[in-house]
């Protein structure tokens, strides 16, 4: 028989774990499985494909369709450079708050359900809880489409996903999209002098990054004045830039980073498409009258869809009865919850603590709200016990 936990002494022990998302993550992982298989409760395992991190789900509750997903991530962002008053994986208590690293985002909710784990055991569930763990959030949730399809493909199938990210326990049912790309190119260099003859990089990137600068300000100018986002359109932006030699050649190699934060129901590849085709039309065409050396590579790093506002949402219409709140509420970041709505499953977002508080130096959570978020998941499971839940 395991250990049991609060809320609050699993969230010590998770955060105990250096789960920094270029880690590994399975000491975590495998403490989660050991925790449950001491309860009786049967995971699986799905790992990446270094064998160095995985993602977990159980399932609690009887074998049939249409349960309920309580999805964390397991990874945390950096602390190096970040001034920490204390050791930002040994978790310390003050003035109501319990800090450390993954305090807020995610480890709150994921330590909250794993507490609960004894609770859902006791209940006469009549549709399942399936408990979901990814890792690779923070770098492009990269982790969680395989773990999704793993769960689909062993069944039961769930039919609502609850997203546990750090909202104060406030409803969110939108976010924002975010696709990353990274461009480089290669320029014919010469000594400045004879600029004629030469291609520079750096000025066949500047004419995409202002490319890029154009189509934000397109969308700015087209906004839907009723769009709940702010800002309520898509952006296109350069974060990261790099090249040149010196002054005095032009630069044979640039490269740069850019963050396209999408609208929920656009479409990444138009975007992507409509960016190549202005290379291959207006840039690229110049350069290789040049050199025929030259040319421009784009590199889709990370791609997560936004998730969409939901008609009548199942999955919302339970987490407004709750929590209480019937406000709309909408994010920019981005999370997991439109990948697991692409799956087919009714999504929204809802956790304990406060997204100020995420990727922060001495990030913390108010120890009320794993509280709220315990007495949020013990109505779910007086619901799902209900006949005809």
């Amino acid at each position: 028989m395991s250990k049991t936990y609060t809320p609050r002494e699993m969230l010590e022990k998770l955060i105990s774990y250096n789960t920094v998302s270029d880690r590994s993550n399975l000491d975590l992982i495998r403490f989660a499985e050991n925790y449950l298989d001491g309860l009786g409760v049967h995971s699986t395992l799905v790992p990446d494909g270094t064998g160095q991190k995985a993602a977990l789900h159980a399932m609690i509750g009887p074998a049939v369709d249409g349960g309920v997903v309580l999805s964390a991530h397991t990874d945390v962002v950096p602390v190096a450079g970040q001034d920490w008053s204390q050791d930002p994986f040994e978790a310390w208590e003050a003035d109501g708050r319990l800090y450390g690293r993954g305090s807020a985002d995610m480890k709150g909710f994921a330590a909250t359900v794993l507490a609960k784990v004894p609770d859902f055991l006791k209940s006469d569930l009549k549709k399942p809880i399936h408990i979901a763990l990814s890792y690779d959030e923070e770098i492009g949730c990269f982790g969680v489409a395989p773990l999704i399809e793993d769960v689909l493909a062993r069944g039961p199938k769930p039919s609502i996903a609850i997203v546990g990210e750090p909202t104060n326990m406030k409803v969110v049912t939108g976010q924002k999209g975010i696709t990353v790309l990274r461009t480089t190119i290669r320029g014919h260099p010469v000594h400045s002098s004879l600029l004629h003859q030469g291609v520079s990089a750096i000025s066949a990137a500047a004419r995409l990054i202002s490319w890029l600068d154009g189509k934000t300000a397109e969308n700015k100018e087209n906004a839907d004045p009723n769009c709940p986002f702010e800002p309520p359109y898509t952006t296109l932006h350069c974060g990261t830039i790099e090249g040149g030699q010196a002054h005095n050649i032009t630069a044979q190699h640039c490269t740069f980073e850019t963050d396209i934060r999408l609208l929920p129901g656009e479409d990444a590849l138009t975007w992507i498409s409509a960016y190549r085709s202005f290379i291959e039309t207006d840039v690229l065409p110049g350069m290789l009258e040049i050199s025929k050396n030259c040319r421009i590579d784009v590199e889709v790093l990370a791609n997560v869809p936004g998730l969409k506002e939901e008609i009548d949402g199942t999955a919302e219409t339970i987490a407004r009865r709750l929590t209480g709140d019937n406000s709309r509420t909408v994010v920019v970041y981005a999370t997991e919850g439109g990948i697991f709505q692409n799956y087919g499953l009714s999504t929204v977002i809802c956790g304990p603590g406060s997204i100020d508080q995420a990727h922060q130096p001495d990030e913390f959570i108010e120890l009320v709200e794993l509280d709220r978020c315990a007495a949020f998941l013990d109505g779910l499971l007086k619901d799902m016990s209900r006949k005809g839940s």
